[in-house]
């Protein structure tokens, strides 16, 4: 499963739904995958709230755990096409762009991605 960037951001900034969110990721270790966006974009605020600590914290504790995916040169064109055919951002064009790519579901508690249900498995939290 392909965890969207705030589920970690909603532990990480001890948000209303952080145990909630911890709860699926401990229910789900072991079959767990992160897109460098995602991490990248959690370390941006991150380090906006001078919370540079807890990047390399979280860093440390999930790399190891969890696959890192990314996208090749070629695959920016499906980023694209999803921000074109569900009216979609970038980041959550780019999630779906490497849920299809590595055959994922996306774990989510954006809204926007129920425009993708019918062409992703989408888990809400």
């Amino acid at each position: 499963m392909l965890i969207d960037t705030n589920i970690f951001l909603e532990i990480l900034l001890e948000q209303n739904n952080k145990e909630k969110c911890k709860k699926f990721l401990n229910k789900n270790f072991g079959n767990l995958h992160l897109s460098d966006f995602s991490l990248h974009s959690i370390g941006v605020i991150l380090f906006r709230n001078r919370k540079e600590d807890i990047f390399l914290n979280f860093i440390n504790d999930i790399l190891p755990d969890i696959e890192l995916l990314s996208l090749n040169k070629s695959d920016y064109e499906i980023v694209n096409h999803k921000s074109n055919n569900f009216i979609l951002d970038f980041d959550d064009s780019y999630q779906c762009a490497i849920a299809e790519k590595y055959e994922l579901g996306i774990v989510t508690m954006d809204k926007d991605f129920k425009k993708v249900e019918k062409e992703l498995k989408v888990i809400f939290i």
